[in-house]
């Protein structure tokens, strides 16, 4: 399980397990609270600068994410 910072999440990297539309480096562009109190990351494509868009917890999941840039 991957150790996050809430505050510290933004500008922070990560590598996908398993790459997305062939891209694996992403940015934490910004963080969204919903109307329902929970908290949304946005990740930046670093190649194609697509967005994606997910609860925060997601990034605990280390089989689907790694912190950093490998």
């Amino acid at each position: 399980m991957n150790r996050i910072q809430k505050n510290k999440l933004v500008l922070s990297k990560w590598t996908a397990v398993e790459p997305k539309r062939g891209e694996k480096h992403f940015i934490v562009t910004r963080v969204e609270r919903r109307p329902d109190g929970d908290q949304i990351v946005v990740l930046e494509a670093i190649h194609s600068k697509m967005e994606y868009a997910f609860p925060w917890r997601t990034l605990k999941d280390d089989t689907r994410w790694c912190h950093g840039w490998r």
